[in-house]
């Protein structure tokens, strides 16, 4: 009794001290509440000093003699996270690499003091600062949604450009900008760098670091190597130049890199160990040759100044990032995968899906579907289906593989170790985008997905990240260049669908770039389990995969017939004979917001199992804006005991909605306590079981209420709280 007193004590000082800095700062929260002062630019120290500021965050970037950045700061904490000067970028030309900026003569690298900074010199080798420019911020691609979208809206804020030249002659020219953007209402900073050759000569860019930072450490560790020391917890960078099938960011980021500081000669690590310089570059460098008149831009990283430690808290800070910058991630189309592409079948199956509710219909793996076929034929029959489809006020698209397949020695990526298409990439076998056949798969793709009026690609493998040191293929040099040309391919198609509504399933993290949705998280073979395993196993896949990712980024699976082996007990056709599993399985991945593979040959097989699809479909409407928003984690499902999720949206009527299951074979009744600190209320709560009577209750100084449910055996529930 006394370890549970202790935890409940604990709990309220920590959201006590969360309400304490806020009522410091703003006197909100901008979790919840809408933060309503808007970014500017400020001119300061009679022009010497340039702030990039929404209210919540503000970089200060000293402009003479050169410019740097001399204080980058959480507003809301008063939080430093510049301890050293350091040059804005640094760019790797011919060889040879040359800083963007900088300020010099730090002697002390542990901490920054005001007086320091107007003492600080220049180096004449560096590119000089030259002129800035302010404006708004504005969308990187197009985009256009024909789905249910949680936030429609495109991001606002300002944006800060600052020019640099070189005195060197051999530099002569060349014009380097740095990009920096400040969102309103969330902690958040962008920063990219572009390159422009106005000389006279063609010239390569071997590589680009967008950011350099020297931050404070984390932790003091008298020895200890850098990659088993913490890294700053409350700085969160992501960019844009992840891959690797990892379905995680942190294990697909391709370009932030953690470094160690040997100027930093005050630091307790005795070997200067400590990781507190983070640069931000694609690792492979982009080995790109750069033409008189034409401009490079490099990745971009996206900086997210956090105020806690809360695992929970810093998961609805990033989900408030993707919703903010990333907006088309809120797309959430209800879809069903068909595995024939049969016509009738097809037909059939739309018209269940627009008898039952759903939106979109996948003709999944192993359907035959072959969008690489651009023929006349193939275009003809798939666009009689989708205007059906469409007909029926319901979207068609389907899959296509791209890597993990062989082509051809022609058009395969080639091991820069071997010199030969053996299995160096990283699925093993994988075909080159840049090949003549990879920009031909590209193209076919455009022409079936723009002739057919196809709504949707499930996109299995885009470009996963693998070198090519073959120097016959037309859209890259050789080995140097074949990752940049490759990302940016990927890229530029992703963005040409968005600029279409065409929805996008896929499994690298290109979230930044224009893909709408990835897994979850799951090993295939699991599928093949008994529904009872399923059951358990898809509940942790959700609250596991859902800490940093909003419902709308992630899917599930649910095997409607075989799939990877598995007997009887782990399909759910013939649907009518196990209705309970069925529907749970939906409620399990509705009831948090999450879409499902349903892959099978329909929806429904009887009148019974057409009900329950119906009514599953309307409860989800019903309540589709909160079970769209973030999720709270109540308890993680261990079979043991009851488990649950909470969605909070205090911007809603309805203010959290609650799951809540039980997977023990007896009725259980159980006194759960509910945090509702991020549903926005503060004083009292109203909560129904199901469709019940709503019962009041005070909340707690932690901001929590204590509610007893009887929970059905091997079954759940669900509460609505208002």
């Amino acid at each position: 009794m006394l370890y549970h007193k202790t935890l409940h004590y604990l709990l309220i000082i920590s959201l006590l001290a969360v309400n304490t800095v806020f009522a410091q700062t703003s006197g909100k929260d901008w979790l919840i509440e809408p933060f309503t002062q808007k970014s500017e630019v400020k001119v300061l120290q009679n022009g010497k000093l340039l702030e990039i500021t929404n209210g919540l965050i503000s970089r200060q970037i000293r402009i003479s003699p050169n410019a740097a950045t001399v204080s980058f700061k959480n507003l809301t904490t008063n939080e430093q996270f510049v301890r050293s000067v350091r040059p804005e970028a640094r760019i790797v030309i011919d060889g040879k690499a040359y800083y963007i900026g900088g300020l010099y003569g730090q002697k002390e690298h542990g901490y920054l003091l005001e007086e320091w900074i107007g003492q600080l010199t220049a180096k004449p080798d560096d590119f000089q600062f030259v002129r800035y420019e302010t404006g708004e911020v504005k969308p990187h691609f197009d985009w256009k949604t024909t789905t249910w979208t949680a936030n429609r809206n495109q991001p606002t804020g300002k944006s800060l450009v600052l020019f640099f030249k070189s005195d060197l002659p051999a530099l002569k020219g060349i014009e380097v900008a740095v990009h920096y953007e400040v969102f309103d209402g969330i902690p958040l900073l962008s920063k990219w760098v572009s390159v422009s050759n106005k000389s006279t000569s063609t010239f390569k860019l071997t590589q680009v670091v967008n950011e350099i930072l020297a931050t404070p450490e984390e932790e003091s560790a008298v020895v200890g190597k850098p990659e088993k020391m913490k890294k700053p917890q409350k700085l969160y960078i992501e960019n844009n130049f992840a891959y690797n099938n990892a379905m995680r960011y942190e294990l697909s980021d391709q370009a932030t890199h953690w470094k160690i500081d040997s100027s930093y000669t005050s630091q307790v690590n005795y070997d200067y160990g400590t990781p507190c310089v983070v640069e931000v570059y694609p690792t492979l460098g982009v080995g790109v040759d750069l033409p008189v008149n034409d401009t490079y831009k490099s990745i971009r990283s996206y900086e997210l100044l956090l105020d806690s430690y809360d695992r929970e808290r810093n998961g609805l800070a990033r989900r408030k990032m993707y919703r903010t910058i990333a907006p088309w991630t809120t797309q959430n189309p209800i879809f069903m995968h068909l595995i024939s592409t049969d016509p009738a079948t097809v037909k059939n199956v739309i018209d269940q899906c627009a008898e039952t509710g759903y939106e979109m219909v996948i003709l999944s793996f192993g359907s035959g579907l072959n969008m690489e076929d651009a023929s006349d034929a193939n275009i003809r029959k798939f666009k009689e289906l989708a205007d059906y489809a469409h007909s029926k006020g319901i979207k068609l698209g389907g899959y296509s593989l791209f890597s993990s397949r062989r082509i051809d020695d022609e058009n395969d990526v080639i091991d820069p170790v071997t010199g030969l298409p053996d299995k160096g990439a990283f699925f093993g076998h994988a075909p080159c985008l840049a090949s003549k056949w990879g920009i031909n798969y590209i193209a076919s793709l455009k022409k079936f997905i723009s002739e057919t009026g196809f709504d949707l690609l499930e996109h299995d493998g885009p470009y996963p990240g693998d070198v090519c040191a073959s120097t016959k293929h037309p859209g890259h040099k050789g080995l140097d260049d074949s990752q940049w040309v490759q990302m940016q391919m990927q890229k530029e198609f992703y963005q040409w669908l968005n600029a279409r509504g065409v929805y996008i399933n896929a499994p690298d993290w290109y979230f930044l770039d224009g893909s709408h949705k990835i897994a979850l998280g799951y090993r295939e073979v699991n599928f093949s389990l008994s529904r009872e395993q399923q059951k358990i196993l898809n509940r942790q896949n959700i609250y596991d995969g859902t800490w940093d990712k909003i419902p709308s980024m992630g899917w599930g699976f649910v095997p409607l017939t075989k799939y990877q082996g598995g007997g009887a007990e782990a399909v759910l056709e013939p649907l009518s004979e196990h209705l309970k599993d069925y529907k749970q399985l939906m409620m399990q991945y509705y009831g948090a917001g999450i879409q499902a593979c349903y892959r099978g040959p329909r929806l429904y097989d009887t009148d019974a199992t057409k009900k329950v699809v119906i009514e599953t479909i309307n409860w989800y409407k019903q309540y589709r804006d909160i079970l769209n928003a973030d999720i709270i984690h109540l308890r993680r499902p261990d079979g043991r005991d009851w488990d649950g999720i909470m969605h909070v949206n205090p911007a809603l009527s309805t203010k959290g909605l609650v799951m809540l299951y039980n997977p023990l074979k007896e009725s259980i009744k159980r006194t759960i306590k509910l945090p509702l600190y991020y549903t926005g209320l503060s004083k009292e709560a109203k909560v129904r079981i199901e469709n019940g009577k709503s019962t009041t209750y005070q909340l707690n100084r932690d901001y929590s209420i204590e509610i007893t449910v009887q929970l059905p055996a091997e079954g759940y529930t669900w509460l609505v709280v208002e």
